[in-house]
């Protein structure tokens, strides 16, 4: 993966996590055989093409409104 390909993705993204879960899931799309949306050297890994199609506004995705969105719901604890 290239070093300046993921801190130009991270200026997108903003956060880290976000980040990996957008190229794991992109990445995993590339391998199933789904084709990269932008021409680029068949030298480039499949994570490299993600965080490129990420880079030029090729992905979308929502982030959530605020950090409370963001994290999941406390689990219920069981009384015993």
């Amino acid at each position: 993966m290239n070093p300046e390909l993921v801190r130009k993705a991270l200026d997108k993204v903003v956060n880290p996590n976000i980040l990996v879960n957008l190229v794991s899931r992109r990445v995993r799309q590339l391998n199933s055989g789904n084709r990269p949306l932008l021409v680029l050297p068949p030298t480039f890994g499949a994570a490299d093409v993600a965080l490129s199609e990420i880079i030029e506004g090729k992905m979308n995705w929502d982030a959530p409104a605020t950090p409370e969105a963001a994290e999941p719901a406390p689990k219920k604890r069981r009384k015993h």
